[in-house]
């Protein structure tokens, strides 16, 4: 077992995470990520988590600071591997332009792994164009 996987003994990672957070951040800033993540974070607790419709990207998150974005998506990282080793890196593509991604530090720090996460990242995207594609020419909506 690797040190980052081993549970910290007062509770769960997300909470010691969380605690860390409360200590490092104004007051204002983690009222407002609590607020972003606490429905998550109970959705996950219940195992509820197909039914969830959640997006950092999405329409609400213009008035989230980046900063928040990043926390928030570590702090379900967090719940949801169990791991503190989490990080926010940022891949560009041609094709989509940045795009944040959270993954584990040694992922982060492979240079050969993150290439392939672009690549990936490349291949859904195309594939996403080719299904809007169809949908418009078919007469549907295409604003997935």
């Amino acid at each position: 077992m690797n040190e980052h996987e081993i549970p910290p003994p007062d509770g769960r990672p997300v909470d010691v995470y969380l605690d860390l957070l409360r200590v490092r951040m104004p007051n204002d800033d983690y009222q407002l990520l609590l607020s972003v993540v606490e429905p998550v974070l109970q959705a996950i607790d219940e195992q509820q988590m197909p039914t969830i419709d959640f997006s950092l990207d999405g329409d609400n998150a213009e008035a989230l600071p980046q900063e928040i974005r990043d926390e928030a998506a570590l702090v379900i990282a967090t719940a949801v591997t169990g791991r503190l080793d989490n990080e926010v890196v940022e891949i560009d593509t041609d094709e989509t332009g940045p795009v944040r991604v959270v993954t584990d530090a040694a992922t982060a720090s492979d240079p050969e792994r993150l290439g392939e996460i672009a690549d990936y990242l490349r291949e859904r995207h195309q594939q996403n164009e080719e299904l809007r594609g169809i949908a418009e020419a078919s007469g549907l909506p295409s604003d997935f």
